[in-house]
């Protein structure tokens, strides 16, 4: 097999850092600190996959040099010349594997995420547009079975929605939809507009790892709790009791709503959920601005002020900036997203080899 030593060394340190950690998670869970364990238990796992590589990289090697003390043998040197070429088919087979296990990360096994999409610049055509990529999202979640939940929404007019903040569950939830982070500009003639001339709107897709009390504990003392009433349409939809919940973490102004349940415990679960969620991004995104500063670079940030992608209805095209790719725009609509987010995880694995 054609792998560097140095990929090789990674693999053989990543097998002792996942026996350090079955180590202490043993220890924990005699010890009875649970609290801990859903942390180590997800970073032994993103560990796993190199371990079982290591393993079967060290079992063809044995094999090989058993095949090759044989080769001088005139009974069983044809016998040993097959394994050999067997081997070498195992092994091929195996690089590919070797090289996505050494590029993964623990994050990307999360299965929960908070997504935040808001109107930009655009007035009413951006609210509209907000709607647009919800239901892109919509068709693409239930492609992928991943289930959904909406914690806050403030709608427009027209029809459209200012701002929407959901929950998404399922397996590869973050590591897909990650991608969706940042500004998305949208071109096309509005149905308001009589001289038929092409207006370019924009939203913002915020896409948060959801956070758990093991990510990030928060002190009670902290937070600010208020109940309000939440807006309706009116009549029997405006809501007489104050089921809605806004809750502020005092050191860093960071403020979440929910309004979305009539009840009220309900939408403080949720909200602090979300707020809970955004004080972890917080702190990854000034880890990662660390780390950026040190090596001078921050490719793939996913920084959610920067334009990743525009929707041109005219063209019937949809652009991914960081692919350097364009989609139809139809396929995009009906949710089909699995072409542009492969683009974009072979992108990324790209970048994280040349990190290794």
């Amino acid at each position: 097999m054609a792998l560097a030593e140095a990929l090789l060394r990674k693999l053989r340190e990543s097998r002792t850092k996942y026996e350090a950690l079955t180590e202490e998670i043993s220890a924990q869970a005699q010890a009875g600190a649970g609290k801990k364990l859903p942390q180590l238990m997800r970073e032994r796992g993103a560990l796993q996959k190199q371990v079982e590589l290591i393993d079967k990289l060290e079992d063809i090697e044995r094999r090989r040099a058993d095949a090759s003390a044989l080769l001088s043998d005139p009974e069983f040197s044809a016998l040993a010349k097959d394994e050999l070429a067997s081997l070498d088919g195992e092994s091929l087979a195996l690089e590919r594997n070797v090289l996505d296990a050494l590029t993964a990360e623990p994050d990307d096994e999360r299965r929960k995420v908070i997504i935040e999409i808001r109107a930009g610049t655009g007035g009413d055509e951006a609210s509209l547009f907000v709607a647009d990529l919800f239901r892109i999202y919509e068709h693409y979640f239930t492609a992928q079975g991943w289930k959904h939940e909406i914690f806050e929404a403030s709608s427009s007019e027209v029809g459209g929605f200012r701002d929407l903040v959901l929950a998404v569950e399922g397996d590869g939830v973050w590591r897909k939809l990650k991608f969706e982070s940042g500004g998305h500009r949208v071109q096309r003639v509005p149905e308001t507009e009589s001289q038929g001339r092409i207006h370019t709107s924009a939203a913002t897709v915020a896409v948060l790892p959801e956070a758990e009390e093991v990510d990030l504990e928060i002190n009670p003392s902290d937070l600010r709790i208020e109940t309000m009433r939440a807006g309706g349409a009116g009549g029997q939809h405006v809501n007489k009791t104050e089921s809605a919940v806004r809750i502020t973490h005092i050191p860093t102004g960071t403020v979440a709503i929910c309004m979305d349940n009539k009840s009220q415990h309900k939408n403080r679960a949720s909200a602090l959920r979300v707020l809970r969620s955004r004080l972890f991004e917080a702190e990854r995104e000034r880890q990662h601005a660390e780390r950026a500063a040190m090596r001078k670079s921050q490719v793939g940030s996913g920084d959610r002020n920067s334009r990743v992608r525009t929707y041109n209805w005219p063209q019937n095209r949809v652009t991914d900036h960081r692919a350097n790719e364009n989609y139809s725009l139809e396929q995009v609509l009906a949710g089909k997203l699995s072409a542009v987010h492969e683009a974009l995880l072979a992108l990324e694995r790209e970048e994280r080899l040349s990190q290794l």
